[in-house]
């Protein structure tokens, strides 16, 4: 055991919304932080992983009225799922807790009266549509209306689809309410604001004292130099959350009260166990506390965040680190094709600790995203899992059975060669700690292949048909269940149940990582049964069936829309003179962007070869801006510029969408910049 102090970790996952079901998307992330902590804990850190619903907002509260049942009924619900499925999946949290819960109203209200009484909240008037049949204000993702621009019916109330332009929902052609139907009005509330620009100078510090990975500091620069804006945190009732204190009818925004549900679920656990909780979280804290999110809520847990508990005098957090978003065999996950997969329904087909090595074989400590290919997904685990790593037990343990017993040689036979995979333990552990997971694992699958060629060349199987050769057949198997063991240790944080059958097989104590340290010899070991079976190709096409009928079920329970149902026609005939004036060009994206205050758009800087273009481009739901750049596409290049309220719009990317979302054109491997599309 190693001599150096130990080390007190908190540790979270992103809060998922206590409003759809887990699924792989999800998983990447609860599976990344899960096997880190298990590394931590394996080391001998003291190490504590919580999380929690977030529980708050105007579509929990929606939904549970369109069930007929209160928000806290559905919260509980969808709660105990979550949870469920973690489970599944070996997802070890010491604690799982909701953001509807008193601890989280007392945090809530502390950390906002500091920052009030600190002059970092500022109240102004705005303009908003209101619903007066539904008696509530109006985000403009619920307000739907004919686009001023085209002409085109049921937009959105910020972003045109069809054409691209941008307004606000009072520029909507008959806007109504996407919830009732209503012709919304216009009214003014009073609205609370966190004063982000006063911790500008904080933020520029924190950021570069390596608290977030390179990539999304560069990310977050472009915030500094297009400057900050306050941040609305507050929403009018009916919302299903926390009243403002000394606000009546005012309620914090969902994305006030989600991350200091961080320290609400911690809260309940140190209450529940006896911990300090003031240990982790004073300023001055040498307590360690690690943030695990995806790359889309940087903003929230990398600017807001930090800022909030800077301002209330509570400590920041050592690092948020960052992962990207999962895709299925190249593309994004889609219900139509069956890739958009639960966790309830891949764990009804298929082993989740297959899931738990692919992501670990894959995973890295970048942003960039992580590809599901299902048939390297069945290669790899085949491979790896079932044709290295158990296959050296399998082949060792009934020679140990037949020939000693059950009991292993009284002494190693490769003192060297399980030396070397005892001190290969070292960079293994490195490569865990900073969470590059698949350099482990190549690591680790190394020695399963030295392991294998040793067994391979030594064979048992036929010394074992020679007289006198008893004791040496027993001597190679016993170094082979040592060195089977070693393995276990450095991949029980990746597959914790098939360590736990491992470790019965071996019959030890546990399988912790000190333990690699010494050597099994004269040492009983229990009969052995199979680890871990194939990955069968006709498991995942009925996983990808099921994942379909899913689709088919939930259209059925969708509601009816209220509004009017609005057909796609194929557009007025035009004759080839007139298509010939378009101008479509190869563009490679250089670079994209959230467009602050847009909850549709991203722009994006376009290079057409020889000169470069401003477009802004409503595709912001379907695309993360680091997923874009570098990218080639197709776009308009003569559209003539349009003045948006964001800017000055210099052309058109071409996409295609339907109910599932957006999908940007992109040309054939070889195209250049610049080149015309004939």
């Amino acid at each position: 055991m190693s001599t150096t102090a130990t080390r007190n970790i908190l540790v979270t996952s992103a809060l998922p919304y206590a409003n759809g079901a887990i699924h792989l998307g999800h998983l990447l992330e609860y599976i990344q932080t899960d096997i880190w902590v298990r590394f931590q804990k394996s080391r001998g850190q003291q190490c504590y992983y919580v999380c929690a619903d977030d529980a708050h907002g105007t579509a929990i509260m929606l939904r549970a009225e369109q069930e007929g049942i209160t928000s806290e009924a559905l919260i509980e619900r969808v709660s105990n799922d979550h949870q469920t499925d973690f489970a599944r999946f070996g997802v070890g949290f010491d604690n799982y807790h909701s953001t509807h819960s008193t601890e989280n109203r007392h945090f809530s209200e502390m950390i906002y009266k500091r920052l009030r009484d600190k002059g970092h909240i500022a109240t102004r008037d705005i303009e908003q549509m209101f619903d007066p049949q539904k008696g509530l204000f109006l985000a403009d993702r619920f307000i739907k209306g004919t686009c001023p621009k085209c002409g085109a019916e049921d937009q959105y109330g910020d972003n045109c689809e069809k054409c691209g332009a941008t307004y606000t929902p009072a520029d909507l052609v008959n806007p109504v309410s996407a919830i009732s139907g209503a012709t919304p009005e216009v009214r003014t509330s009073t609205h609370y604001f966190f004063k982000l620009p006063d911790f500008a100078d904080f933020l520029q510090g924190w950021i570069d004292d390596g608290h977030v990975q390179p990539q999304i500091r560069n990310k977050l620069m472009e915030w500094f130099e297009s400057g900050f804006n306050e941040w609305d945190i507050s929403r009018d009732a009916p919302y299903f959350g926390f009243e403002i204190p000394d606000a009546p009818g005012k309620y914090f925004y969902v994305w006030l009260d989600a991350p200091i549900g961080y320290l609400a679920s911690f809260k309940n656990l140190c209450d529940r166990e006896g911990i300090d909780f003031d240990s982790f979280w004073d300023k001055g804290s040498d307590a360690e506390v690690y943030h695990f999110i995806g790359k889309d809520i940087v903003y929230f847990h990398a600017l807001f965040w930090p800022a909030m508990l800077h301002g209330a005098d509570l400590r920041t957090p050592t690092a948020v680190n960052c992962h990207g978003f999962l895709t299925v065999d190249g593309a994004k996950m889609s219900k139509s094709r069956g890739t958009f997969i639960k966790a309830a329904t891949y764990a009804d087909y298929l082993n989740p600790e297959y899931l738990r090595y692919y992501f670990a074989a894959k995973l890295t400590s970048k942003v960039d995203d992580l590809d599901l290919n299902l048939e390297d997904f069945a290669a790899r685990v085949n491979s790896d899992l079932v044709g290295k790593v158990v296959n050296i037990a399998s082949r060792c343990a009934g020679f140990v059975k037949k020939l000693g017993s059950g009991r292993l040689s009284s002494h190693c036979a490769e003192p060297q060669m399980v030396a070397r995979f005892i001190a290969a333990g070292d960079d293994i552990a490195e490569d865990f700690e900073a969470r590059e997971f698949s350099r482990a694992m190549r690591k680790i699958m190394e020695l399963a292949d030295e392991a294998n060629t040793y067994i391979a060349d030594k064979e048992p199987w036929a010394l074992a048909k020679q007289d006198g050769r008893d004791a040496e057949v027993l001597d190679i198997c016993s170094v082979g269940i040592n060195l089977f063991r070693q393995l276990m240790v450095y991949l029980a944080p990746v597959v914790p149940a098939m360590a736990e059958e491992a470790r019965e097989f071996l019959n030890v104590a546990s399988l912790d990582w000190h333990t690699r340290q010494s050597v099994l010899t004269d040492h009983s070991i229990n009969k052995f049964k199979p680890l871990m079976t194939r990955v069968e190709r006709d498991k995942i096409d009925a996983m990808i069936e099921a994942s379909k009928e899913d689709l088919v079920e939930e259209q059925k329970l969708k509601e009816v829309p209220k509004g009017p149902l609005v057909e796609d026609p194929i557009a007025e005939e035009i004759d080839f003179a007139a298509f010939a004036k378009v101008d479509l060009r190869i563009a490679r994206i250089a670079k994209a962007e959230y467009v602050e205050g847009a909850d549709k758009l991203l722009q994006l800087t376009l290079d057409l070869g020889g000169e470069t273009r401003n477009v802004f481009s409503g595709i912001r739901s379907a695309y993360a801006p680091e997923a874009l750049e570098g990218r080639l596409t197709v776009m308009v290049a003569n559209l003539a510029p349009r003045k948006m309220r964001f800017g000055v719009s210099e052309g058109m990317v071409l996409a295609s969408a339907n109910e599932e979302g957006i999908y940007l054109l992109s040309p054939d491997t070889g195209a250049e910049p610049g080149q015309r599309v004939t």
